[in-house]
């Protein structure tokens, strides 16, 4: 399966196993079991969405937000669950505003999960961990 690198977000392909103990990046040398989610930008986020075979979620927040901040460990520790099982990525709405305007982002945090390259669920509202867990287990 293909996995993007959290760090240096170049493409890997890496045999899909139930868990893993051990997986680094082929450029970087990097852990592929990254723990925290990646900063999306206009400039990468296209890449790393249609090149993961496995699903991306993405938060869509802003600094601002009081929701946004209260979700934000909840969104880590889930990164921390799912290593190459799910990507976890954030877009500061605030610094990428076209990106918003693209998703048609209308209340933050939105998280949206997306599987090959396409939107197939998104949620408004602030989840707890036991929700986004779900919500991640349901697109594995």
């Amino acid at each position: 399966m293909r996995v993007v690198c959290p760090h240096c977000l170049s493409v890997n392909n890496v045999p899909q196993k139930e868990s893993y103990k051990k997986a680094n990046c082929g450029k970087c040398k990097n852990s592929l079991l990254a723990y925290n989610p990646v900063e999306l930008r206009s400039s990468t986020f296209d890449e790393v969405v249609i090149n993961s075979d496995i699903p991306v979620i993405v938060d869509f927040w802003a600094p601002w937000c009081g929701p946004c901040k209260m979700m934000a460990p909840v969104f880590e520790q889930a990164a921390s669950r799912f290593p190459l099982k799910a990507l976890f990525a954030k877009v500061n709405t605030e610094n990428e505003q076209n990106l918003g305007a693209r998703f048609g982002i209308r209340s933050i945090p939105t998280l949206i999960v997306f599987k090959n390259g396409k939107e197939v669920e998104r949620i408004s509202g602030a989840l707890d961990a036991t929700s986004l867990s779900a919500l991640v287990s349901k697109h594995l």
